[in-house]
């Protein structure tokens, strides 16, 4: 399947080590052109296929029918996401009509679907096992799910929302880059910092100097945003800010309001094209919630057990206030939230979140990271220099197994820029299958926007921030240490309410002094967290825990209320209805121009994505807090329970039904009170 290639174009040519120094935007449109060519020849052969049909002839060449499409698209987004140029943006704007009206065109494709019926009903389908089975079973459905059914003019109108789906939906996410990046605060009067930490001082500054301005320079960054809203003491400022924030994407050509609208009135459509309810129930019919209503019994039953805490602690937090600033307080605003909190969080805990931040140099959490993953998986992560970055930041490593061989490599991006989209994410460039000589290698990325090196020290991360290096890098083992032979079910080509398992495990180890005396080093002595500072830590690790819950479950409900319940002749601006949900959430009344929504990228950057699937993330915590207490129970370290997890469930990919990967590696059900537990909500 690997086309050739005439030495012009790096797109037309998988590569295990991507020539990113090669690439350019005049590259996208002849490589898409040309891939969309052959990826529809493939399509045609295998509906012609004249031999009696088969699984090798059939299901395996439409697995890898669209690898070099997904390879050179994979590695153009990839690029657009974190070192676009308006010259590289125009080029995967113009080809996006085109590769997704390809795409949606699979499941809809007569002869295609006709093929795969033909062999479903062969004596050799009857007889599959294993992941075969599973793949047959769920390529079927995927292909009624997605239309295969529908007549003529539903597939016409089928492949029109899905291209407009694409299109809208990148805009969206161009528009967050855009309107996060037009904003910047330049401060030059020293004595309006009066709160801010020395590193978000030196950040600040550091940022003003690469602009060519004195004083500090602020933007919407998240190191600069947090650092900002828990930090600083001037009140009008923290406003500013959030304020800022908070309205991005909303004004002009980066409005993103319209594009709401636009995106929910076709993913509505859609559904209701395709035989679902609503969006909600088409999205999770093949997730473990399964449906829209599950999905929202599930929220309910955890803001149930975590509103009375809620409504407590933003009493104690107001209380707080008070005893600072006497009833000339008055009412909280948002700005002033985190302000405060951390405030209490040091009076309660005589803890500050910076006193841990010396402790936690970017190079030394990696490697203690990397350290871990040989204690638990038995594998080697080693830098690789020479290899071909989008930017001198990024590193690149090689990752092999305990007899040497090359399980695969990954890129990672820690820092922000203005290039670069907000977050941290993890994705794949290329899955790996078997060979007669093993396995080839998978190659992965990891990203963040963590605090960056400033005033001549080494990036010194918040925990949070370490948090998320582990978390991410959870997501990179499902991927790197997939052992399934069906590249569309390898890896992390799971159920969505299933994917954070892998990733939000790992963050447990972050509270463990075992494990954090591999990661956490003082960046001048070297020196481990001392005691007394780690015993605050794990003292104040549920402070306001409920908060942080009912924030999330907040964004989770407003997308299920967006994708089930919203219709826009009732309710109106999906803004402003929003809007009205949060309220039950949010610690502070919201501005009236709140907009959060606006530049709710999970949601809106893609034409599904976590599209009425935010819920994942609790649903997958609730996994990963029960997971743990097995390697609790019986170390932290353990390679018995780390070999299980890695070949039970990190190999496994979507090639057995989630839940009975989780079942065999704890041998019962989930137990949903170890996640109220760790959060002190028990």
């Amino acid at each position: 399947m690997m086309p050739k290639d005439n030495g012009e174009n790096p797109l037309l040519q998988i590569q295990f080590h991507i020539p990113f120094d090669r690439i350019e935007a005049r590259h996208v449109q002849p490589a898409a052109d040309r891939l969309l060519a052959e990826g529809r020849a493939a399509m045609r052969a295998i509906a012609s296929e004249p031999a009696e049909r088969t699984f090798e002839n059939t299901m395996r060449r439409l697995d890898l029918m669209t690898e070099p499409l997904d390879y050179a698209m994979g590695v153009v987004r990839h690029l657009e996401a974190v070192a676009t140029t308006a010259e590289l943006r125009a080029a995967y704007n113009a080809v996006q009509p085109a590769v997704s009206a390809f795409y949606s065109g699979i499941p809809l494709d007569a002869g295609l679907w006709k093929a795969i019926r033909e062999y479903g009903v062969r004596e050799e389908a009857a007889h599959l096992q294993g992941e075969r089975k599973r793949y047959l079973a769920k390529t079927i459905d995927t292909f009624r799910r997605h239309g295969a059914e529908l007549d003529a003019e539903g597939k016409r109108r089928l492949e029109e929302m899905d291209i407009e789906l694409t299109q809208t939906t990148t805009r969206f996410a161009q528009n967050v880059l855009d309107s996060t990046n037009a904003f910047e605060l330049v401060i030059t009067d020293e004595a309006s910092l009066a709160g801010l930490p020395p590193s978000a001082l030196e950040g600040a500054r550091d940022s003003a100097a690469r602009k060519g301005r004195e004083g500090w320079r602020f933007t919407l960054q998240a190191p600069d945003y947090y650092a900002v809203m828990t930090y600083l003491d001037d009140r009008a400022i923290r406003r500013r800010v959030y304020e800022a924030n908070s309205v991005r994407a909303t004004e002009g050509a980066w409005d993103n309001q319209p594009l709401i609208v636009r995106i929910l009135e076709l993913r509505r459509a859609k559904a209701q094209l395709l035989g679902f309810r609503d969006f909600a129930d088409f999205a999770l019919e093949d997730r473990m919630a399964h449906s829209g209503e599950r999905a929202l019994e599930f929220l309910e039953d955890l803001k149930a057990k975590t509103e009375r805490r809620f409504r407590e602690e933003n009493r104690e937090l107001a209380g707080f206030r008070r005893s600072m600033e006497g009833e000339a307080a008055g009412e909280m605003e948002p700005w002033d939230v985190a302000y405060y909190a951390e405030k209490q969080r040091a009076a309660l805990y005589d803890f500050d979140e910076e006193a841990l931040r010396p402790y936690f140099p970017a190079e030394k959490v990696t490697a203690g990271l990397f350290e871990m993953a040989r204690r638990l998986y038995g594998i080697r992560v080693t830098e690789r220099v020479g290899v071909p970055v989008w930017d001198p930041a990024v590193k690149y490593y090689d990752i092999q197994d305990e007899d040497g061989a090359l399980l695969g490599g990954f890129y990672a991006d820690w820092f922000p820029r203005e290039n670069k989209r907000a977050g941290g994410w993890m994705d794949a460039f290329l899955t790996g299958g078997p060979t007669d000589h093993g396995w080839e290698p998978h190659l992965g990325l990891i990203c963040g926007n963590l605090t960056p090196p400033a005033g001549g020290k080494p990036a010194l991360l918040t925990h949070r921030e370490v948090e998320t290096i582990f978390h991410e890098f959870g997501h990179l083992m499902h991927h790197l240490l997939s052992r399934v032979e069906i590249r569309t079910l390898a890896g992390t080509n799971v159920a969505w309410d299933f994917v954070e398992l892998p990733s939000q495990i790992m963050e447990n180890w972050c509270w463990e002094r075992e494990a954090l005396d591999l990661f956490a080093g003082h960046w001048e002595t070297g020196e481990r967290i001392p005691e007394d500072l780690f015993g605050k830590m794990k003292r104040a690790r549920t402070f306001r825990a409920a908060n942080a819950q009912m924030r999330q479950l907040g964004f989770a409900f407003i997308d299920l209320m967006l994708h089930m319940r919203y219709a826009p002749e009732r309710d109106g601006d999906p803004v402003a209805y929003t809007r009205g949900l949060l309220k039950d959430f949010t610690p502070a009344p919201l501005p009236p121009n709140h907009a959060m929504i606006a530049a709710f990228s999970h949601l809106f950057s893609s034409p599904v994505g976590y599209g009425a699937g935010y819920y994942s993330y609790k649903w997958a915590e609730v996994l990963d807090a029960d997971a743990f207490t097995r390697f609790r129970d019986q170390g932290i370290f353990s390679r018995e329970v780390g070999r299980a997890f890695r070949e039970q469930i990190l190999a496994k990919g979507d090639s057995e039904d989630p839940a009975e990967l989780y079942r065999r590696f704890m041998g019962r059900e989930p137990d949903p009170r170890a996640l109220l537990e760790r959060s002190g909500l028990a």
